[in-house]
């Protein structure tokens, strides 16, 4: 979505995230800049840490005040996550238009707090729209995934980690910092996996669980790493991955299933039990109804159930074709294209920045003259949930935020 925002030059982006987490990292390096406010929940057990947390928040909410005065935002997007609490107050304090998303089947905290405030929210399932106080300014838009990624193609990819063509890939990770029980119960498997033909294992095992992965693997393998079980720490070339892999065996993360979806992968998903609301399993469900994945739970990791699906599906390769197909039905390519819709048209309607409204209006004519050109389409069936009529804030859906705002020129020319 940044990328998207930035492309114009009218635009100046800005992304607030917690000081500590992976984001201070990532953001910078993908040429943005970054503002950390610390912010952090409360443990229920422990009272006293409410107090401390409302301060915390307090104190961010103080400086996301100043961040929209320097930057004179133009609207503010929030992703969830306790660092969007301060940054989305300040915006509804102030007067700037909030627009928040929400990747899973259940909203988080945060923004089913903000979403009281915010004129428009965008969301991935819409099972999720009842949770928020206005449903009727719930979009449904998809979960935006990182731009390279659905550029990725198989070929590309297995060239990228060095793989045949022929080779039966199976692509296994926990998120961005593993799961130890996921790597456990796949390590179990190992006997049973080299007996598999051509079978090459790319297994993002996470940094702080890799270097135990290996001893396990070299220990299963009897002292010696193998060439066809390649355990990663991590992966910053998702796209490629997911691109060359025929199965992927995988948590249910909302950015997991979007991009796997974009890219039409088969899955065997293994939801993250302690997941808020249980999401992850919600999330699955809509893989696993189109008949894209099959699912197992964290439990069933330690039983002969997991490694007797897996090998079902290994064996089965009309069954992972179907699979591909009915998954890649489901991508929303374009959900980063829609998110941005969504908050440049929330911000034209707030008549803080005319300039903004000028760019709304160049899009609409660009996409409505590249609607024309293109070949006619049977018509599809009309989504139950669209945009409210009064999406300004009448009634009529990662972590962090981003501020848009107008560029130094544009400042210096009002």
């Amino acid at each position: 979505m940044a990328s998207l925002l930035a492309g114009d030059e009218h635009n100046a982006v800005a992304f607030v995230g917690t000081p500590a987490g992976l984001e201070s990292r990532l953001v910078p390096q993908a040429g943005f800049e970054f503002h950390g406010l610390p912010a952090k929940g409360y443990d229920r057990a422990k009272p006293s840490t409410l107090v401390t947390s409302s301060f915390t928040i307090l104190a961010s909410f103080l400086r996301a005040l100043g961040l929209l005065w320097r930057y004179k935002a133009d609207v503010v997007v929030g992703f969830g996550g306790y660092v969007s609490l301060p940054l989305g107050a300040a915006a509804a304090f102030a007067g700037v238009p909030l627009v928040l998303h929400e990747q899973n089947s259940v909203p988080g905290l945060a923004n089913r707090v903000l979403s009281r405030w915010a004129q428009a929210v965008c969301v991935t399932y819409p099972e999720s729209i009842g949770y928020l106080a206005y449903p009727t300014r719930a979009v449904v838009t998809g979960n935006p995934v990182r731009c390279d990624v659905p550029l990725a193609s198989r070929d590309a990819g297995r060239r990228a980690f060095k793989l045949r063509g022929k080779d039966l890939v199976l692509l296994v990770f926990g998120g961005s910092r593993g799961a130890r029980h996921l790597n456990g119960g796949m390590i179990d498997l190992y006997q049973r996996l080299k007996a598999v033909p051509d079978l090459r294992v790319l297994h993002i095992a996470g940094p702080s669980e890799a270097e135990q992965v290996r001893a396990s693997l070299k220990e299963a393998a009897g002292g010696k790493e193998p060439k066809w079980y390649r355990v990663l720490d991590y992966v910053e070339n998702m796209g490629d991955a997911l691109a060359a892999a025929d199965l992927v065996v995988c948590r249910a993360g909302a950015t997991t299933i979007a991009e796997l979806t974009v890219l039409g992968r088969p899955a065997l998903l293994v939801p993250y039990p302690f997941a808020t609301g249980d999401h992850q399993t919600l999330n699955a469900r809509s893989m696993v109804d189109a008949g894209a994945a099959w699912r197992v739970t964290d439990a069933d990791l330690g039983k002969p159930m997991f490694g007797d699906e897996l090998f079902r599906l290994l064996g089965d390769p009309a069954r992972l074709r179907a699979m591909a197909c009915a998954s890649s039905m489901l991508g929303r390519p374009t959900a980063a294209e829609e998110l941005v819709e969504v908050a440049m048209e929330t911000a034209c309607r707030s008549g803080r920045n005319t300039d903004v409204c000028a760019q709304v209006a160049a899009a609409q004519a660009k996409a409505q003259a590249k609607a024309e050109k293109a070949p006619k389409k049977a018509p599809l069936p009309m989504e139950t949930v669209s945009r409210g009529a009064d999406a300004s804030g009448g009634d009529a859906p990662g972590d962090g935020a981003v501020m848009v705002g107008p560029t130094t020129e544009q400042e210096s020319a009002s």
